[in-house]
């Protein structure tokens, strides 16, 4: 854990290369998410969903939403670089989307969705043979393995987690 409450867990993560007991330890990190993200912003009000987890960070209701997000595109990715060869992902405005419409409804629209994703996910992934599948980022002029994706998105749920049990410390919610 760091002080930076940007960064709570540490700065992302990027191997292009998991052993197999990183995988399967990232792997449960994924399983776990939904109800992990569920828990962390059980019983809280309209309002302490309405507040930043920090100083020019999004709101907790605008995070739950973006995690189903990020990973409704991770699976995407994942999908395109089991099926294509060296695909270019498409990037999108993450924190445009954070102020569309949709990032007002409950939380519990999200988590639902995420529920559904991930058991998608999570199968398509336990049946990849070749993590070093290659994707590229066009935005970061970077390519990536699926094991790349793996450790970004293991670390990615956790790290959300962790902004709103942070704020839910701070503030003794």
């Amino acid at each position: 854990m760091t002080a930076d409450l940007r960064y709570p867990l540490g700065p992302m993560p990027t191997p292009l290369e998991l052993s197999a007991q990183e995988r399967e330890e990232a792997l449960e990190h994924l399983r776990r998410l939904p109800d992990e993200l569920r828990a962390a912003v059980g019983g809280l009000s309209n309002t302490q969903l309405d507040t930043r987890y920090r100083d020019g960070g999004w709101t907790v209701r605008q995070v739950v939403h973006h995690v189903a997000e990020s990973h409704m595109n991770a699976f995407i990715r994942v999908k395109l670089a089991l099926t294509e060869e060296h695909p270019m992902i498409k990037p999108y405005e993450e924190d445009l989307w954070a102020e569309l419409p949709d990032a007002q409804l409950p939380p519990e629209v999200s988590l639902t969705l995420l529920d559904a994703l991930h058991a998608r996910l999570l199968p398509v992934l336990k049946g990849v043979t070749d993590w070093s599948r290659p994707w590229t980022h066009p935005a970061q002029g970077r390519t990536y393995t699926l094991d790349s994706l793996l450790a970004l998105y293991a670390w990615h749920g956790r790290h959300h987690v962790r902004h709103i049990t942070a704020l839910r410390e701070r503030e003794g919610w």
